[in-house]
């Protein structure tokens, strides 16, 4: 199974991930601020990850992981 994880205090919140994803299974957080006051990106449905890491590709900060 894949899993997904962001390292949620160093996103900005850009939403490339969330655009690469073919999915649609990301999405920005609604009601969680991180320590740089941005919304985190966040994944809302783990079993429908295919681990393609199109997100992990895309991020420019580099924080997202995928593990197949």
């Amino acid at each position: 199974m894949a899993r997904v994880t962001f390292e949620k205090d160093k996103c900005k919140g850009c939403g490339l991930c969330i655009e690469a994803c073919p999915k649609k299974i990301l999405q920005l957080s609604e009601d969680e601020i991180n320590l740089r006051g941005y919304y985190p990106a966040m994944i809302i449905d783990q079993d429908k990850c295919i681990a393609c890491s199109f997100c992990a590709i895309m991020c420019p900060d580099c924080i997202i992981t995928v593990e197949k």
